[in-house]
């Protein structure tokens, strides 16, 4: 009976994994590894496992740890956004898909069916990562009447580094490896995601096994 159920279980996650959009389980937030070894453990790695794919709960518990919702009253996020602006949203480069993270259903909502991860950046070992997150500002949300080209380039830094050392300190925590693309291949991003004109690529991030 136990094997029928596992067998079945199996079926319905590879089912969701090749639908239209993918429902992601309840985020774990408890446990993982203490704060202080991870800060001490936390390295980039670039030699991934090639094609060697992420549980569904993983990537609930990745995006969660990246820039979840961690305070359901407020919506207020794991990573601080100028006057909660919340202004970068996240992408994510699966074999099956790019998607993009929307927090408030936790579902990944497919924008393009294929497998573009080796086309995110320049390096090789990015199309070998299990996932390669792409963080987006998009600046109508950011609210500030005059403000300059310079402070909202200053602000899109800040917030994807922010979600970008949730990242890595997660990996770390589950033994993953993980490295941050500064040198993504926009012109491919904005083509792939349909990008408009006020939505500005900033980083990748490749993590894996």
């Amino acid at each position: 009976m136990k094997k029928i159920s596992t067998f079945i279980l199996t079926i319905l996650i590879m089912t969701n994994i090749t639908a239209q959009n993918i429902q992601l389980p309840k985020p774990q937030t408890e446990g993982g590894m203490p704060l202080m070894e991870a800060l001490k453990k936390r390295e980039t790695k670039r030699d991934f496992i090639k094609d060697k794919e992420f549980s569904l709960q993983m990537l609930s518990n990745l995006l969660w740890a990246a820039n979840g919702i961690s305070r359901p009253e407020s919506g207020k996020r794991t990573a601080p956004s100028a006057v909660n602006w919340q202004h970068v949203d996240i992408f994510v480069s699966l074999k099956q898909g790019v998607f993009l993270m929307n927090y408030e259903k936790n579902i990944l909502e497919l924008i393009k069916k294929g497998d573009f991860r080796s086309q995110i950046g320049q390096q090789d070992f990015v199309g070998d990562a299990s996932a390669v997150l792409i963080y987006v500002s998009d600046r109508t949300k950011m609210l500030r009447e005059g403000m300059s080209d310079e402070t909202k380039v200053f602000y899109e830094a800040t917030y994807s580094g922010n979600i970008s050392q949730n990242v890595g300190l997660f990996a770390t925590s589950e033994n993953l490896k993980n490295v941050i693309i500064g040198s993504i291949i926009k012109e491919n991003i904005i083509k792939i995601l349909n990008l408009k004109e006020h939505q500005k690529p900033l980083l990748g991030h490749a993590v894996g096994y």
